[in-house]
């Protein structure tokens, strides 16, 4: 019996029996993950070997250093552009006004030789005094600028050298004819003071009709006393 036995569990017609062993879950995930992450970390090894050995990656960090040589240049000439530009700009405001300056003195230059050009023609037209001392009206010249205007210029001079201040006045009147007749008009409003050292350059617009023709202009200076001191007539 014990014979049997024994011959049925050695011989080849034996069951066979197979062992497992039996492991948790959570440690055969590890298991995995820790293959997993093994093999990324060949893999990854292989690749940065391979970039190495091709010398990839040493170009790439060459072509990096040299393009930034070049952003840092580039900015630097930019720097130096805006410096220019921002110089020329401040240049140019300056030039400009420069120019305006220059333009408003070249017209103020302008003006004061128009007036100095008058000036002289005004002098021009005075004549020598008939006396050696005493006040004397030179150069009484009157136009007319418009229906009912005459404008005048006349200049007062004291003849002499230690001479006194005069004050006194001066009153013009107008001579001609209105609607076929005599005319005559004083100045409007009176006659109007006048004080002088040397000289004294007066003019003025006088008003009278529209109708009226000017042919002659008085012009009478007085002293403080009301007596006549000098006179003048031009005709027109």
């Amino acid at each position: 019996m014990r014979w049997k036995t024994f011959r049925r569990r050695h011989s080849m017609s034996a069951p066979r029996v197979i062992v497992t062993r039996h492991l948790p879950w959570p440690l055969r995930w590890a298991v995995i993950a820790l293959v997993f992450g093994f093999s990324a970390a060949i893999g990854l090894w292989a690749f940065e070997f391979g970039k190495d050995i091709a010398g990839l990656d040493r170009d790439a960090k060459e072509e990096l250093n040299r393009l930034r040589v070049e952003v840092q240049q580039l900015r630097i000439d930019r720097d130096k552009a805006q410096s220019i530009a921002n110089s020329a700009e401040s240049l140019l405001k300056a030039e400009r006004a420069a120019q305006d300056r220059l333009a408003r003195q070249l017209k103020e230059l302008e003006t004061d030789h128009l007036a100095l050009k008058g000036d002289l023609g005004f002098f021009e037209r005075m004549f020598p005094p008939t006396g050696s001392n005493g006040l004397a009206v030179r150069a009484l010249h009157a136009e007319p600028r418009g229906p009912g205007q005459l404008r005048y210029q006349m200049m007062v001079m004291q003849n002499g050298k230690a001479v006194a201040e005069f004050n006194g006045r001066y009153e013009l009147t107008l001579g001609g004819t209105m609607d076929g007749r005599p005319w005559s008009q004083a100045m409007p409003g009176g006659h109007k003071p006048l004080q002088l050292k040397q000289y004294a350059r007066v003019e003025g617009v006088l008003q009278f009709p529209a109708q009226a023709v000017v042919k002659t202009v008085q012009v009478k200076v007085t002293d403080d006393t009301g007596g006549v001191r000098a006179t003048q007539t031009v005709r027109l």
